[in-house]
């Protein structure tokens, strides 16, 4: 038994070879990664997770300094070469490798299992035609997991959903959480969206929305959402249920109000 909750400089993480958004063989390391925790609390979303490289934090516009790469060097470094080892000299298919550290050493860092990844390369992604007047109503940013640029009505529960679904059956939806619960795959399913406060690219929920197809925005460390009253709030801006947003799952950002929708080829 290893732990990544045995101190302050102890993690644990989820290494992707590249980005599951596309399908390719080069080394791009990507992922998640959370200080003193076990894996289980990564995969659950129940953590802030933090990027595993630099050019992964500058993609999704977090902090370069809290990406392993760069908080943890060692650490990287060994998952590197372990990643190295198994696409380009062993010739496997791009690698989901979990690992947990106990130091940041590399006698102290272990690689619990590595499977094959489950990737998606889409040649036609929607995305926001933005102008000056839409651009101005970003309220945040946060991990684009899955699908592309979706506008709709937020929801909180099983009840909201079936309320608008009733009212306006093509209208999309948008399931807002502070963070998910396998329990939540009804919801998951019936809507269109999905947007959270915490959890990374890693988690269960981030995994089975990219399963469904569904458009998903996680980890908006800056919003909150309180489920029970059916509200959320984000940079000043307090939204209900039924109030329209906008969320990019490719960029991660999140846009008040609705704003219009284009096609795009080769991203």
């Amino acid at each position: 038994m290893v732990y990544g909750n045995i101190g302050a400089n102890s993690g644990s993480g989820v290494f992707f070879t590249h980005s599951p958004r596309v399908s390719q063989y080069l080394l791009r390391p990507c992922g998640d990664y959370a200080i003193s925790v076990q894996g289980d609390d990564v995969v659950a979303g129940l953590v802030q997770t933090w990027p595993i490289s630099a050019l992964q934090a500058i993609t999704e516009e977090r902090p370069v300094e809290m990406s392993l790469e760069r908080r943890y060097p060692v650490v990287y470094k060994r998952l590197v070469d372990v990643a190295h080892k198994l696409i380009y000299d062993r010739q496997w298919n791009p690698q989901d490798i979990e690992f947990t550290f106990e130091a940041p050493t590399v006698d102290d860092t272990y690689i619990l299992q590595s499977r094959d990844m489950e990737t998606s390369d889409k040649q036609g992604i929607k995305a926001f035609a933005l102008t000056p007047e839409s651009a101005m109503r970003l309220l945040g940013h946060g991990i684009g997991v899955s699908g592309g640029a979706l506008s709709g009505r937020i929801v909180f529960s099983m009840a909201d959903i079936e309320r608008f679904r009733s009212l306006e059956p093509q209208t999309s939806l948008i399931l807002v959480r502070r963070d998910t619960v396998p329990d939540d795959i009804r919801e998951v399913s019936a809507t269109d969206g999905l947007l959270t406060a915490r959890g990374g690219a890693t988690s269960h929920a981030s995994i089975v929305a990219g399963r469904l197809g569904k458009t998903c925005v996680v980890g908006c460390a800056d919003m909150v959402c309180i489920e029970r009253e059916g509200r959320m709030s984000l940079k000043g801006r307090t939204m209900n249920a039924g109030d329209i947003i906008s969320i990019d799952g490719y960029s991660g950002a999140i846009y008040d109000g609705p704003i219009e929708i284009r096609e795009m080829n080769g991203i």
